[in-house]
């Protein structure tokens, strides 16, 4: 008998269409950003003539110029003022949020389903409802013009205190917790120095999430900064603006590819992370 026999695997027309599919979507969400970067090279008039394009100009270092020029875009202070609010909320949102989910799973207290709930009920509650009484809080404090209004309130992160909390009860043995203690640890220690390294995976996860989002938000930094030497890059971005009679597309394109790079760098080195944590916190919530 020939045991040499080849055996093939079997055609799966299902699985075809699944990867046709998930291709297709691929380049359907990568589409917009290429159009971008494309258009970041091209001139007013070719944009305006042609606005859909995957061929490259030659406007590059034209765009820049004019984009530099502008006294409203400084990309220097723009990413600096970026990278503090987006860095500082960051850090607020993931350690509070963790340690508000900490209290929820490892300790017994009577309200502690009732504080959980209340919590999903404020996930409910747009931000846009709550934006004007902040606004009108900071002014009255005397904090507009601040970066702190725009940090300290990553502390409170309904969604990630949800996600930290269903991670964090099949990943943390309680056991190692009451090992801490009986060993004389005290409540910080054991929290910063065994629950964290254990929720990297979320905690990498959530972390990268929320820097994207504070670096994409314009609205809240649009209404509370406005000094220019306050500006973040997304704010410079929403006011590139020609005269009354014309419009550099091009460098308002090339402003917006600016303001996504960090991101794209960003999220290509840290992807495995996002999809390993989403991956086992869905399986094992």
């Amino acid at each position: 008998m020939d045991t040499n026999i080849k055996v093939f695997p079997r055609f799966q027309p299902f699985k075809v269409i699944i990867y046709i599919v998930c291709i297709f979507l691929a380049a359907l969400s990568l589409f917009p950003f290429i159009i971008m970067i494309v258009n970041s090279t091209r001139s007013t008039p070719e944009i305006q003539g042609t606005a859909v394009s995957l061929i490259p100009s030659s406007y590059l270092a034209r765009n820049y110029t004019i984009l530099t020029s502008k006294d409203i875009f400084d990309p220097i202070r723009g990413f600096v003022n970026s990278i503090i609010i987006s860095t500082g909320a960051t850090l607020c949102s993931v350690y509070f949020s963790t340690l508000t989910a900490y209290a929820i799973v490892v300790y017994e207290w009577k309200a502690r389903r009732g504080f959980f709930t209340f919590i999903m009920a404020i996930m409910m509650i747009p931000g846009v409802v709550v934006s004007i009484g902040f606004y009108k809080m900071v002014y009255a404090v005397g904090l507009a013009n601040n970066f702190l209004p725009l940090i300290i309130p990553g502390i409170a992160a309904p969604a990630m205190v949800f996600f930290m909390r269903q991670y964090m009860i099949p990943a943390l043995p309680l056991e190692i917790i009451q090992s801490a203690r009986i060993d004389g640890a005290g409540e910080f220690y054991t929290f910063n120095k065994i629950a964290l390294p254990i929720m990297k995976p979320a905690i990498a996860t959530q972390g990268i999430m929320a820097f994207v989002g504070n670096w994409n938000n314009l609205f809240m930094p649009l209404i509370l900064l406005t000094q220019k030497k306050m500006y973040t890059m997304p704010i410079m971005v929403s006011l590139l603006k020609g005269d009354i009679y014309k419009v550099e597309y091009g460098s308002v394109y090339l402003g917006l590819t600016l303001t996504v790079l960090p991101l794209f760098v960003v999220y290509f080195l840290l992807s495995k992370y996002i999809i390993a944590g989403i991956a086992v916190g869905s399986v094992k919530g």
